[in-house]
């Protein structure tokens, strides 16, 4: 089985009950709700759908609520849009309600007169078109193009180097955080943060809203991984690599390093990781991948990422059973080329709990002992997520009767998910239950060696108190 796991977005080409039962069999962990796109009621039978069909194939599968942010667009163009030719002026303007054209364009971030100046560079569609400041009058940004071409409607807007101070999370946001907590969704990714109060801001939201979802921060401006990184890190309970907006801030050159310095710091600072964007571009059009994006998946693979992200290829794609099947084919070939050998750079560590001490001394033992697996029998899934922290190339199977916690796991690097309920209120009864229902499942085999991991009081949630040494 495959540690990395697959995140595949939600969209026409992949919500059919037919093609989700076959994406989550082809290796799909998490899907992913883009609220940039969609009405709540799209999203709700898709999820409604994607929980029934994990339930019939007994597979965990967790569910992302991506929000959209302040994506900052140009308005509509007559005859939706507009070809612009190199050195032409054109004028960018807050309070124009009208159709745009070769001269003049709204725009709906109403702020952009006051966070641009004369010389900075303005990068439209994703950087394809090219404007340069030449002055700024009231709510009109005069503009000369620098890089010409087709510019559609309600295409998006970047500042070369940040410095656009629109809030993390907008009023549609807030509606949106409403839906993920009343369907009780696993994760939420936060669009555009600047600094840890951001994250902060948001999970209060989603606290107040009734949502226990993990909130992941989408790494995508000039200032979260320039200034604020480790911050944001921190107040969050992953980052994703969202390497289109962020290439379009920082350049495209400087995205590759700093998605390894991100997965790193993720690991290092015990958070998870999600490298995302372009994974499996061509695959949108063609049954077959590139070998430069084969390369790039499994890069991210060997750098240690929880998680590879598929946006449009299964949204709207031609081909999104392909994709995904290609995507598991790679992640189980670049995990067998990972150093295997345990990074005890953790031993140095303090550990911030009893929970991580645990954990941390399991991965240890099995290690040395050469134990077939670790079994964590977890209510939360926290000992599970700190063990998934070092790659250790022992498998980490997860047991638990949550499934809030079920879900969450899916997402985890090398942490293999079960649902079962116990009666028992002995912890060792409790330990012999978790075996003896792997075997069942053709995981463990009689003479196999395990180390478990448990609390002393099985009801109490947090308790992991303990290790054991197991033989089947």
């Amino acid at each position: 089985m495959k540690q990395t796991k697959i995140i595949a977005t939600m969209g026409p080409a992949s919500s059919s009950p037919e093609m989700i039962e076959k994406l989550i069999i082809a290796g799909v962990n998490v899907f992913r709700m883009n609220f940039s796109h969609g009405t709540h009621e799209f999203h709700a039978a898709n999820i409604a759908t994607i929980r029934k069909i994990a339930d019939k194939l007994s597979m965990p599968v967790a569910i992302m609520g991506d929000l959209q942010g302040p994506k900052i667009r140009v308005s509509k163009f007559e005859n939706n849009q507009v070809t612009l030719d190199n050195n032409a002026k054109i004028i960018l303007d807050t309070a124009y309600t009208e159709l745009g054209n070769a001269d003049i364009v709204g725009v709906d971030y109403k702020e952009l007169s006051h966070d641009v100046n004369s010389g900075d560079t303005l990068l439209l569609d994703d950087g394809k078109i090219t404007f340069t400041v030449q002055k700024v009058e009231g709510t009109k940004v005069h503009c000369l193009v620098a890089q010409g071409g087709v510019l559609k409607s309600n295409k998006g807007i970047n500042k070369l180097g940040g410095g656009l101070t629109a809030p993390a999370l907008t009023d549609k946001d807030l509606q949106d955080i409403l839906f993920i907590a009343e369907q009780k969704l696993d994760y939420v990714a936060v669009s555009f943060p600047k600094e840890a109060s951001d994250m902060v801001f948001a999970r209060r939201k989603l606290v107040e809203a009734g949502s226990t979802a993990q909130i992941i921060a989408k790494m995508e401006r000039t200032e979260a991984v320039f200034k604020n990184l480790d911050a944001i890190v921190q107040a969050s309970d992953g980052v994703m690599v969202a390497r289109g907006d962020l290439a379009v801030e920082v350049g495209e050159a400087l995205v590759p390093g700093l998605q390894k310095k991100l997965v790193k710091t993720c690991r290092k600072m015990h958070k998870i990781s999600i490298v995302a964007t372009q994974m499996l571009e061509s695959m949108i059009e063609n049954p077959v991948a590139t070998r430069a994006e084969v390369s790039d998946i499994a890069n991210a693979v060997l750098d240690g990422t929880d998680a590879v992200m598929l946006s449009a290829e299964t949204a709207s794609g031609l081909f999104p059973l392909q994709a995904v099947e290609t995507m598991a084919r790679v992640c189980e070939e670049a995990e067998k080329m990972t150093d295997s050998e345990m990074n005890v750079s953790f031993m140095n560590e303090r550990f911030a709990n009893t929970q991580q001490t645990i954990a941390m001394s399991a991965l240890f033992s099995a290690y040395h002992m050469k134990a077939k697996a670790i079994v964590a029998l977890t209510r939360t899934g926290a000992t599970a997520r700190w063990m998934s922290r070092v790659i250790s190339g022992v498998p980490i199977y997860a047991v638990t009767d949550s499934y809030e916690a079920l879900r969450s796991m899916a997402l985890y690097r090398g942490v293999y998910p079960f649902f079962m309920k116990t009666n028992s209120t002995e912890v060792h009864q409790h330990v012999r239950e978790a075996c003896d229902y792997l075997k069942l499942q053709h995981i463990l085999e009689s003479g196999d060696t395990v180390i478990a991991t448990m609390g002393e009081n099985i009801a109490k949630v947090g308790s992991t108190n303990t290790l054991k040494v197991v033989q089947i």
